[in-house]
């Protein structure tokens, strides 16, 4: 408990006290056994991360501009989800979820990225399986068309059907462009629109530091060969100092609706019935 004397010249205010007492003592005693045990604060402490956690529940506050993202946290592995078990190795995967953050596409633009996630609800885990970085020849006549096309791609290789957009700026036209190209290759995809109005880094922070540091945060081989962590090294919450377009996009499918996953069981097997028999 902290306990601190304020003079305020607001009248109401003279004389107010403040009292702070966070949910565990330094010498590690609940303050409210009952409801919050240390089973229930080792829980909330590793479902929101320390920065939170130190704010919230130890009213301590931590300034965002010392937040970092550290790719050594993140857990590499090279398993491919199995459809048959819904598994990446010894996970069980509940959800998945496709996001793209689009841009023109150009060399010199902003980077166009989509990203897949899986999801293991159950230990609140995110495998960041594959990243989709777009680029586009300058040349290139119609280049969200192209892009649609690189996408639809990206998900059948991963047998998704299911894409969150992000519709601000230049991604408000993509929607019908890529259910145009989606027709042309006689196959359908179902879009779901996403307009974000807060801002990029806040984004960013509050999805993804949580999960990579508290150790939930996992990333397949393959995005060691992207931008990604690239982004990840030069990233602040301040701005201004790279490219983040691989990092929002993480951010927006770790917030987005997941697409509920199941086993698919076996294959089924023919069967031949011996029908050589008498009456």
């Amino acid at each position: 408990m902290v306990s601190k004397n304020f003079v305020f010249s607001t009248p109401f205010l003279r004389g107010y006290r403040e009292l702070k007492i966070p949910v565990i003592s330094r010498d590690g005693t609940p303050a409210w056994p009952e409801m919050f045990p240390i089973s229930r604060i080792d829980e909330m402490r590793h479902a929101v991360g320390a920065r939170y956690f130190s704010a919230q529940m130890m009213l301590e506050f931590v300034a965002p501009e010392r937040a970092r993202l550290d790719p050594d946290a993140l857990h590499l592995y090279d398993a491919e989800f199995n459809m048959n078990t819904a598994s990446i190795g010894e996970h069980l995967i509940t959800g998945a979820a496709a996001y793209w953050d689009p841009s023109s596409g150009r060399k010199k633009s902003d980077a166009s990225v989509c990203v897949l996630l899986y999801r293991d609800d159950k230990n609140r885990c995110i495998f960041i399986h594959d990243a989709l970085y777009l680029i586009v020849p300058d040349t290139e006549l119609h280049p969200l068309a192209r892009q649609c096309e690189m996408v639809l791609g990206f998900l059948q290789h991963h047998s998704i059907h299911r894409i969150c957009i992000e519709t601000n700026g230049i991604g408000n036209a993509l929607p019908e462009i890529m259910r145009d190209v989606a027709r042309n290759r006689g196959t359908s995809v179902n879009i779901v629109n996403i307009t974000n109005h807060k801002n990029k880094e806040s984004r960013i922070l509050d999805a993804i530091e949580p999960v990579l540091t508290t150790g939930r945060l996992y990333a397949h081989q393959r995005i060691q060969a992207t931008p990604l962590i690239a982004e990840m090294l030069g990233w602040s919450p301040l701005g201004g100092l790279g490219h983040d377009d691989g990092l929002d996009a993480v951010a927006g499918a770790i917030c987005a609706q997941p697409i509920p996953v199941r086993p698919l069981g076996q294959r089924t097997r023919p069967f031949t019935a011996n029908t050589e028999f008498k009456i």
